[in-house]
């Protein structure tokens, strides 16, 4: 259940805490960064690892539950951002492989570039499997961008069958936004048309690319379009809870006072903050801030959103990964898709 207006009616008399929730600080901010974000280094609350707002509210009377009495709930989530590199690409690794004398290495990249299908990115199928092996069920954000559009890596026609497998399934196939589809109505309905289109059915779940947003008007845009859930809502430079809150919430438009009409389930951890171009840490040292946050949730009833892309689900990434399901199974977790989340935060 969404914290009820009287629980939001007090949390208003906390001026630091609702100012928090709020993000009241990145309305029309004097700085953002290269992709027109509000990182949390600009941030003036700075003890990101405790959902102090999630906090509040159990402290005065918000009882989530979930499916099976389930304690907390984990949200996963994968990006599609790319299927395949280039043929550049493996052609120069098959070169470093074979220098190195590694020749099963070099004829593996050579696979890849012959046969799409064989690439290791090409691992949705392969996903399902693992999470199946946990109970768990998550979501796969699609771009559904044109050639000549920023990082376009693929036709969406091309994973016609494997969209509609992921579907069939019972796991979520949801909007992963493009450049321009945070802060440009017409280009983010396009883009779900399309998606759609290849689907054969709506879809209600969005996250956009390189985490861009804008606060508050990215909700409003969204909601308009028709989404019913985005999780978006994390910070791209350090793992956390951007505004105290590690529970699904509806958000509220400073601007207007009024909820905006759409679910948010906040992100708390993007694989690539952790461990290659954020916070840059080692696997030990990012294992022990995943930890740290999943038992913070775990602890307040929360959902923590995981962000894993495919790109990801190789080496020791994905044994990171597999750590993360091992952990939250043997907690008892619910480990579910944003859309199966979200249905069941409405009822």
């Amino acid at each position: 259940m969404i914290p009820n207006s009287t629980l939001i009616e007090k949390l208003k008399e906390e001026k630091e805490l609702w100012d928090l929730f709020t993000k009241k600080e990145e309305y029309n901010p004097p700085i953002l960064d290269e992709y027109e974000r509000f990182p949390y280094y600009l941030s003036s609350s700075r003890d990101i690892f405790e959902p102090k707002v999630s906090k509040y509210l159990i402290e005065n009377g918000f009882k989530p539950e979930y499916p099976d009495g389930k304690e907390f709930a984990v949200c996963l989530t994968h990006d599609i951002d790319v299927i395949k590199e280039s043929n550049f690409r493996y052609a120069l690794n098959s070169f470093r492989a074979v220098t190195k004398g590694n020749i099963k290495e070099a004829l593996r990249n050579f696979t890849y570039a012959i046969n799409k299908r064989s690439h290791p990115y090409w691992n949705f199928r392969e996903i399902i499997k693992l999470e199946e092996q946990y109970g768990a069920t998550s979501s796969f954000y699609f771009l559904a961008l044109e050639p000549g559009e920023q990082n376009y890596d693929y036709d969406l026609q091309t994973l016609r069958d494997d969209i509609r497998y992921i579907d069939a399934r019972g796991w979520e196939v949801g909007l992963h936004g493009g450049h321009r589809s945070y802060n440009n109505y017409e280009d983010l309905y396009k883009k779900k048309e399309k998606l759609e289109a290849v689907l054969g059915k709506n879809i209600i779940g969005y996250r956009n690319h390189y985490l861009r947003f804008r606060t508050p008007e990215t909700w409003e845009l969204l909601s308009k379009a028709g989404f019913k859930y985005d999780t978006t809502f994390g910070y791209n430079d350090c793992a956390g809870f951007r505004n105290g809150m590690c529970h699904p919430f509806r958000p509220i438009n400073l601007k207007t006072g009024k909820e905006i009409d759409i679910v948010e389930i906040p992100l708390t951890i993007m694989d690539c903050t952790l461990l290659r171009d954020y916070m840059r840490l080692d696997f030990n040292g990012s294992w022990e801030i995943t930890k740290k946050l999943i038992d913070s949730v775990a602890k307040y009833n929360g959902v923590i959103t995981i962000l894993w892309h495919n790109t990801y689900m190789l080496d020791e990434n994905l044994e990171f990964y597999k750590k993360i399901l091992n952990y939250c199974y043997e907690k008892d977790a619910w480990m579910a898709s944003g859309k199966d989340m979200t249905e069941w935060w409405e009822q």
